[in-house]
């Protein structure tokens, strides 16, 4: 099944910089109206005026996907101005490293209320609009980090997972009501998700870089395969050929999956030895 939508109307939260630009890009290239959001205004205006450039129209709204008022000033504003949306793609998010017993609470918090809430805020705020329509589609992105739990990311492992459960949870609660939910579930690309990478090592931030710059796939990779998954309907899109392979090799074999993330991520974990 194809899904097109006449209107061409998209929300992308984190839309300043990263796959959120990536992604604002890609669908202004296709004509789209763009609502690009982001906490730093001047990252968001700067992506809008890009938008507009490349082919789209922007609307350019600041947003802290910490604050519920922000969603609902924007979900308002996509009401009065574009008549509702089509797209809604919670993107914004941060990345941290640590055990178990080196993640504070305090990451833990900023992991959760920031890449977990941060997408149910939206989710929430969006939701209305839809239901009313009668169609849509939603985007939340995740990370393959959720579905491999590499050792040393407990925290950003763990809400990630979240954000994969509370997607197919609302993929079924909505079903019934013609609108889309798709998760993306992107390993490491070159980003700027670490400039405010919180890890209690200096080594693992490294070790991200590397894994980034390794990765062959680009932001507007993972841009393209989350259009496609929105224009096919599919719930669960994955960028990298080598994650895709890796998701099949957990599902086939749990056990053999699980012993071979803890080999390749040992250099950046300092995971134990214990076979």
């Amino acid at each position: 099944m194809t899904r097109e939508f006449s209107e061409r109307r998209i929300a992308i939260t984190g839309a300043g910089s990263g796959l959120g630009r990536a992604l604002a890009l890609r669908y202004a290239g296709e004509g789209w109206r763009v609502a690009v959001t982001d906490r730093i205004e001047a990252r968001a205006h700067t992506v809008g005026r890009e938008v507009d450039s490349a082919g789209g129209h922007a609307l350019v709204e600041p947003l802290d996907v910490t604050r519920e008022a922000d969603f609902a000033r924007l979900c308002d504003r996509l009401q009065r101005e574009w008549g509702g949306v089509d797209v809604f793609v919670n993107n914004a998010g941060v990345a941290a490293g640590g055990s178990l017993l080196e993640a504070d609470l305090a990451q833990w918090q900023t992991q959760i209320e920031v890449n977990l809430l941060g997408v149910l805020r939206g989710c929430r705020a969006v939701m209305p609009l839809l239901l009313e329509q009668g169609s849509g589609h939603i985007v939340n992105v995740a990370s393959f980090a959720g579905i491999a739990c590499p050792p040393g990311m407990v925290s950003y492992n763990s809400v990630k997972a979240a954000v994969i459960a509370l997607s197919e949870s609302v993929r079924a609660e909505v079903w019934d009501a013609d609108i889309g939910v798709t998760v993306a579930c992107p390993a490491f690309f070159p980003t700027n998700l670490l400039e405010n990478f919180d890890s209690p090592q200096a080594s693992q931030r490294e070790a991200a870089r590397k894994m980034m710059e390794r990765s062959g796939v680009t932001a507007e990779d993972v841009a393209d395969g989350i259009v496609q998954a929105v224009r096919s309907g599919e719930f669960l899109a994955i960028a990298h050929a080598q994650s895709r392979q890796q998701y099949d090799a957990k599902r086939a074999d749990p056990e053999a999956f699980f012993h071979a993330v803890r080999q390749s991520m040992k250099k950046f974990s300092g995971a134990s030895e214990r076979d």
